[in-house]
């Protein structure tokens, strides 16, 4: 403690005088007294607290800010030296004049402060004085991580369901919520059978996730909600909201036939279509021609289909013999529509893997795949001709329309080898585990190392524990993803992931 002399008052250099208490010279004062029996007399830190209490949510690692605020403060830094201050009473009737932290250890569950404050005693002399106050953590959940630990406590439920007989768009959609952290507002998910439920504390957070999977996947979503309470005196209504979520029925190499009247307005593309990719729009192809389309959300919806074929029916055939069609053999049609120019049409003559040296003549189609395939390889496609679908568009088609293999992509051997040589990894929802055994999952990732723009819309990890795998076992002709599209993998504590 030490005292200030007022800027206005004369006191003469040299001029001591005895302490009316104790009659040790000083030099003069106000008070004519020193600084010892000033403290035993005055204290001008008396009115404030000494110890305080600070609540800290273990949950988010936020510091309370009375009344209501929950802030994000690092230790030692200047917003939660802010709110230490603003803890402690009786701070007003006193001059701050410097405050800060004293050392402390981090795992200590103290925050110690040093401030120095100014006040005036008797006789108008200012004292200055230095204290440390001690401030006590205590855990306290805050409002938000309450709500995510009472599983029953939403406000809001956005139901995303397919009707479909594999999951891989579901996997394609996980991917893009965690690049775009489109998840970070939920209190949790919750896996069903034939979709997934994403709980929110409010119907804003709701909304923002519909129109996330609207801007991604072809949609339908429908909105209800149910009056939970009702304050008849201040007329607050409080409501619980539900978003029905609908995703097309389809998934990549799936076969749907057309409706008659949507094929005319697509450059009158044949009925049978291969489904290549599923985004915010379905991108089409017929494999006898190679035209291309794609069907906005808004135009299945108004004409909807099903596939009349899905990846879980695919046979394995051996090209026989393949021949490039020329420009001149093509059949175009006044009116067509956009042909790829990434594919190449082809006669191909194919035998099913299973009946491969038999006497059997092989069977003769078409593919779009003529740029990748050679005599000897081996494909997959699906039988129409011995498949028995039960479909309204295909039922009104002539049956010379119908072919009776269709082609979808090419084989690269055996599952496990391309398991083995995969070196890199993808992330997931700490809520909806993955299992390295799921055959659904086992050709997204067939998918993604097939497909490059479909990689390009998410993160891919290197995958740092995989064991390498000798290069004379991998087939040069596998697609691969290479290194320079990989990321390196952080582990981030606060995100709440699983790595599969």
């Amino acid at each position: 403690m030490e005292y200030i002399s007022p800027e206005n008052e004369l006191v003469p250099n040299g001029t001591r005088i005895l302490c009316c208490q104790c009659a040790v010279p000083i030099e003069a004062n106000p008070s004519n007294m020193c600084v010892a029996c000033l403290r035993a007399h005055v204290d001008i830190t008396d009115g404030i607290p000494k110890q305080a209490t600070l609540f800290f949510c273990r949950g988010c690692e936020r510091y309370l800010q009375p009344p209501s605020e929950w802030l994000v403060c690092a230790l030692e830094s200047r917003e939660l030296l802010a709110v230490c201050l603003k803890r402690l009473k009786g701070l007003n009737r006193v001059k701050l004049v410097d405050a800060g932290f004293a050392w402390t250890e981090p795992h200590s569950k103290r925050i110690k402060v040093k401030l120095t404050v100014q006040g005036e005693v008797m006789g108008g002399t200012v004292l200055q004085q230095t204290f440390i106050v001690e401030y006590v953590i205590q855990h306290q959940m805050c409002d938000a991580c309450h709500r995510s630990e009472a599983q029953d406590y939403w406000r809001a439920l956005v139901q995303v369901r397919q009707r479909a007989n594999n999951r891989k768009t579901f996997y394609y959609l996980e991917q893009l919520i965690l690049r775009h952290k489109a998840h970070v507002n939920t209190l949790g998910i919750k896996p069903n059978c034939e979709g997934l439920d994403f709980f929110y504390a409010t119907e804003n957070h709701a909304r923002k996730m519909v129109d996330f999977i609207q801007s991604v996947l072809p949609i339908k979503c429908q909105q209800s909600k149910k009056l939970i309470s009702h304050d008849i005196h201040s007329n607050i209504y409080n409501y619980k909201f539900t978003f029905s979520v609908e995703i097309v029925p389809l998934s990549k190499d799936s076969v749907v036939c057309l409706p008659k009247k949507l094929t005319q307005s697509l450059g009158s593309i044949s009925p049978i279509c291969l489904v290549q990719r599923v985004t915010s729009t379905l991108h089409l192809i017929d494999a006898y021609t190679g035209q291309v389309c794609d069907i906005s959300s808004t135009q299945y919806w108004r004409y909807p289909f099903n596939p009349i074929c899905n990846p879980k029916q695919l046979v394995e055939y051996i090209v026989m013999d393949i021949d490039i069609l020329k420009e001149h053999e093509k059949k175009t049609f006044p009116g067509q529509g956009t042909v790829s120019n990434k594919h190449v049409i082809a006669d191909v003559w194919v035998v099913k893997a299973s009946e491969l040296g038999l006497d059997i003549s092989p069977v003769h189609t078409k593919t779009h795949l003529g740029h990748i395939l050679k005599p000897g390889d081996t494909v997959l496609g699906y039988n129409l001709g011995e498949s028995n679908v039960n479909d309204v568009h295909l039922e009104k088609l002539d049956r010379s329309l119908i072919p009776d293999v269709y082609l979808v992509k090419k084989h690269y051997g055996e599952k496990a080898a391309r398991r083995r040589a995969r070196a890199w990894k993808l992330r997931h929802m700490h809520e909806q585990p993955v299992s390295i055994t799921d055959d659904d999952y086992n050709e997204f990732l067939d998918d993604l190392e097939e497909d490059p723009a479909m990689r390009q819309n998410i993160n891919i990890f290197k995958d740092e524990n995989k064991i390498p795998v000798d290069t004379d076992e991998i087939d040069p002709s596998l697609p691969r993803i290479t290194l320079a599209e990989m990321l390196d993998d952080l582990i981030i504590e606060d995100e709440e992931m699983t790595e599969v």
